[in-house]
């Protein structure tokens, strides 16, 4: 029987209203200094002045770095780690949703051990862990708030490059959905699409086990049961809390199954034409699931169950297809585009599209292998 390792980071903190004890705690770490690295939106909303005035109180200062690209990029990187470096910090604090997690990691991860970001795309490939990140999170979608996957675009080659490292753990994850309230209803839909890619890819993954499988399915039931209302309402709290809920057992599912195609062929969409991650999974996930259906049906058919519906005699195939429905209708039902045609993809980019994708490590634990010719013509179903 294989070994097998669950990271998670080492305090999580959930419910409204813990930012304030996640505060507390950053001081009780003896950090004197932080930097806060977030996005233009959050900086001009007031949000990371907001934490900075938290963190003051507890004399520890803060320089804010707002330069987190909606897809971050190694100019991103090295713009904050310089900030860092001229200010002398010694943590930092990744304040947003998925793209401003993955640019502090980078920052992070190469304050500490060096060399560019680049120097580290692939699996496990730091020797020392990054300065202390502690990461806030304001989305319910991407979980990089406790994850070791950094994702950050590579501007020169267009690709983005995964980082699969456990050396870009944060040592303190914050889930507090009062930060979560009246974000608009497109971002809340495509994060939590994300979350529900998440869940179904690791549930279907190679490297699934028990703890995984469990938490999969119950972030697939709790998207199904929140996302419309969560889209519909943007300060309905209980729907926030619940998908935040959500989105860290997703997270804690892939974060140790890993993921599968629809990762592998998103992260090119988004390097390529610097589209939404969330979305271009939403469209992805039904036609990639569809591809590992053969070898994936009995799997696909509990995603199903999980989602609500009822399989009454139907046997695994038709349970699959079940599935694939159902993932249709709730991103549907939520405003996701039915196909990348009309995010802008272009038929005659797929095959450097998918040659990327083949290279991509969130491929590595897809229940199905596929070819080139294959990745390429579910990219042409897609759109």
């Amino acid at each position: 029987m294989s070994t097998t390792t669950f990271f998670i980071p080492p305090v999580n903190l959930m419910g409204a209203g813990c930012l304030a004890e996640a505060v507390s705690a950053i001081r009780g770490y003896g950090f004197r200094h932080a930097l806060i690295v977030t996005d233009a939106g959050l900086a001009r909303a007031g949000v990371a002045a907001k934490v900075a005035g938290l963190l003051a109180a507890h004399d520890i200062q803060a320089t804010v770095f707002d330069g987190a690209q909606p897809n971050p990029t190694v100019a991103n990187v090295d713009a904050g780690l310089a900030l860092l470096r001229a200010k002398g910090c010694d943590c930092v604090i990744s304040l947003g949703g998925g793209s401003p997690h993955d640019c502090a990691k980078g920052i992070a991860l190469v304050a500490a051990n060096g060399g560019r970001i680049g120097d580290y795309e692939g699996v496990d490939k730091s020797a020392r862990p990054q300065l202390a990140l502690i990461a806030i999170n304001t989305t319910a979608g991407t979980a990089s708030e406790m994850t070791r996957f950094c994702i950050i675009t590579d501007e020169a080659r267009h690709i983005k490059m995964a980082i699969v490292d456990r050396n870009v753990t944060p040592i303190l994850s914050v889930n507090d959905p009062s930060l979560m309230l009246a974000k608009p209803a497109a971002l809340t839909a495509a994060t939590g699409m994300d979350a529900l890619t998440h869940a179904v890819e690791a549930y279907v993954s190679t490297a699934a086990t028990p703890i995984t499988d469990a938490c999969a399915l119950k972030a697939v039931a709790l998207i199904a049961a929140n996302l419309r209302r969560a889209v519909a309402d943007g300060q309905d709290l209980e729907a926030r809390e619940q998908m935040a809920y959500a989105q860290f057992l997703a997270g804690m599912a892939f974060n140790n199954a890993s993921l599968g195609y629809v990762h592998a062929m998103a992260h090119q969409l988004g390097g390529f034409y610097d589209l939404p991650h969330g979305v271009c999974n939403a469209v992805l996930l039904p036609h990639v699931e569809a591809f590992n259906a053969p070898v994936a049906a009995a799997r696909l058919a509990e995603v199903a169950r999980a989602m609500g519906a009822e399989l009454g005699g139907l046997d695994e195939a038709a349970g699959a297809e079940r599935c694939l429905a159902e993932i249709r209708r709730l991103a549907a039902d939520v405003g996701i585009p039915a196909g990348l045609t009309q995010l802008g993809v272009k038929a005659g980019d797929i095959p450097t599209l998918a040659a990327n994708a083949l290279k991509d490590a969130c491929g590595l634990t897809n229940p199905r292998p596929a070819s080139q010719a294959e990745i390429e013509a579910i990219f042409r179903g897609a759109l």
